[in-house]
């Protein structure tokens, strides 16, 4: 389970800034170390006192954690055929690290393995960027042949995700008068992404919008809507309309009643209960908006979890390596090991998904990533 990760303790934000920082492939800087290592120090005081807002750390791990054991129940009844099933939470920059699960998974005996990422969007700089981390790290601990890899690398419209949000949309009306909830506007609000990403080409703007537009259509499109993004970092250029701009257009419109959808995220963390529950709602209360909700995290929502198991399960039994578009680089790509699959499961095994894993790997009937 491929996800940003989060720190779980003040104590750990300076090291999880300085992880974010260095990382060229989600904020590319001018003298990246140097840069990197100078903004995550001079942000760290800031950013650990919002988490102390929020009870001393991100509840990311938890959720991640809750997630897969959940999942995997499910998945085991969906897909008998190749369970049991085993999760490992694989954080690009907080503990556990893609070498952490790697090194449990070897001690495991794990032989076949599906990297699943939690961003249902696809974007170079978080599941490319978390891929990328997952293939280096298998060379450098000497691991390249010892799994058998697939890859769930997006699932921005697949039905049960889409289902799952749009009941979220629906418990977030709720907490507004039944006379009210018709004249809601609908925020959707994802994490932004530095402008010098997306002009390379990357897919995620228009798999945010395919997200948004297919849980409007399920929604029959019962309320005004609007797609902004949240979280940049200045004074760079990010990829916008910001939801704070937004916000405070909304407010300067007069509009009464605003309900933001977290539509990028999975579960609670900063973003959520700093950024929109915290920050964003004292705005809004500044700029004249007299009810500003946020729409309940997906989190352990049992359609969720479902929708993840099945996610998986169609994967499995789906035969193919990975969607029809990672292999496709972006247009201004520059990066070697974008869309690698080192040790790719055999075709044999993907077409014969419906029979014992066992048939193919006689020691892999116990062992399943």
């Amino acid at each position: 389970m491929l996800n940003l990760g989060g720190p779980q303790t003040t104590d750990d934000v300076g090291t999880y800034l300085e992880r974010m920082f260095l990382d060229r492939e989600l904020i590319p800087l001018p003298l990246q170390e140097r840069m990197g290592k100078f903004i995550a120090r001079r942000r760290t005081p800031k950013v650990q006192k919002r988490y102390e807002q929020i009870g001393g750390g991100s509840p990311i791990y938890a959720w991640t954690k809750r997630q897969g054991e959940l999942m995997v129940q499910w998945l085991d009844r969906l897909s008998p055929e190749t369970a049991p099933h085993k999760f490992y939470i694989a954080f690009r920059y907080a503990d556990p690290t893609t070498a952490d699960a790697l090194q449990r998974m070897q001690a495991d005996g794990v032989k076949r393995a599906v990297a699943f990422t939690q961003y249902p969007q696809w974007s170079c700089s978080t599941t490319g960027a978390s891929l990328n981390e997952l293939w280096r790290e298998l060379l450098r601990l000497g691991l390249r042949d010892t799994f058998a890899w697939s890859v769930i690398d997006r699932w921005p419209t697949h039905d049960a995700f889409v289902a799952a949000m749009a009941k979220k949309v629906c418990e977030g009306l709720e907490q507004f008068a039944p006379d009210e909830r018709q004249s809601v506007l609908l925020l959707f609000s994802a994490h932004s992404l530095p402008l010098s990403v997306i002009e390379r080409g990357d897919a995620y703007p228009q798999e945010v919008a395919a997200t948004v537009q297919a849980v409007m259509e399920r929604l029959n499109f019962s309320n005004e809507f609007l797609l902004a993004y949240q979280s940049d970092i200045k004074p760079f250029k990010w990829l916008g309309p910001s939801t704070e701009r937004v916000i405070r257009d909304l407010g300067a419109r007069k509009r009464r009643n605003v309900l933001v959808v977290p539509i990028a995220f999975t579960s609670d963390h900063i973003e959520t209960l700093h950024e929109i529950d915290i920050e964003y709602a004292e705005l809004a209360h500044e700029v004249g908006i007299v009810n500003f909700k946020r729409a309940p995290a997906l989190n352990d929502d049992p359609l969720f979890i479902r929708a993840l198991a099945e996610i998986a399960a169609e994967h499995l039994g789906g035969g193919r390596l990975h969607s029809s578009q990672y292999k496709l680089r972006c247009p201004g790509c520059e990066n070697a090991m974008c869309r690698t699959l080192l040790n790719p499961a055999p075709d044999a095994l993907l077409r014969r998904a419906g029979r014992p894993a066992a048939a193919v790997y006689p020691d892999a009937a116990s062992h399943h990533a």
